[in-house]
């Protein structure tokens, strides 16, 4: 059986503009943070690639391969433009 964990998810730009909040506490039993991404691809109907999103777990930057844990803050942070 897969472990389910709560994970506090943060979005920020295209992406919070997508999910319409700024965060939300997440059940999920997607171990990497691509699998969750992938969660919010499908709920949120997220465009950006995979490859263009970083992720932060708990304030640092990780891979997206990064194994998390219950409890683990998460920020998505796609690329920025500014001016």
């Amino acid at each position: 059986m897969l472990e389910s964990k709560s994970i506090m998810v943060k979005y920020f730009a295209s992406l919070r503009e997508k999910a319409k909040k700024n965060e939300e506490l997440i059940e999920t039993q997607a171990k990497t943070p691509s699998q969750l991404y992938s969660e919010l691809c499908n709920k949120y109907g997220f465009d950006l690639p995979l490859e263009d999103v970083k992720a932060a777990v708990n304030g640092d930057f990780e891979e997206m391969v990064y194994l998390l844990k219950n409890g683990d803050s998460l920020a998505f942070i796609p690329p920025m433009s500014g001016g």
